[in-house]
């Protein structure tokens, strides 16, 4: 019997997240996406916290029409990257959360780490 899709990103996430984990000083990126939105968490594992957030719903990402999923992508990890260097955290650990690392994701990391995040 075959995987569904969700069934092999959930199996993929297991096996990254045994090995992946984030800790005060280098907390874990952790990305969704979904056909529409793309999300992406700062978060402390050990405390079990998010410490910042950036999505394709906020406002000033929102209200851009006319470009496509990637550059959406590209908008939300210099967002997550300011507001990431704001707060003083500037090594991660990226967390793929199952996803291919391609296109969208690829595009966000990138993005990311121009802003100034160091994965």
């Amino acid at each position: 019997m075959a995987l569904s899709k969700r069934d092999r990103r959930l199996k993929i996430k297991k096996r990254i997240r045994k090995n992946l984990s984030g800790t005060g000083d280098c907390p874990r990126v952790s990305v969704f996406r979904s056909n529409r939105h793309i999300s992406i968490q700062v978060v402390d594992d050990l405390s079990g916290n998010t410490l910042v957030a950036a999505s394709s719903l906020e406002k000033e990402i929102a209200q851009k029409t006319g470009i496509n999923k990637s550059e959406q992508a590209k908008l939300v990890g210099t967002r997550l990257a300011e507001k990431a260097l704001e707060k003083g955290i500037s090594k991660v650990v990226f967390d793929r959360n199952g996803f291919l690392y391609h296109g969208r994701i690829k595009s966000l990391a990138d993005a990311a780490r121009k802003g100034g995040l160091k994965f």
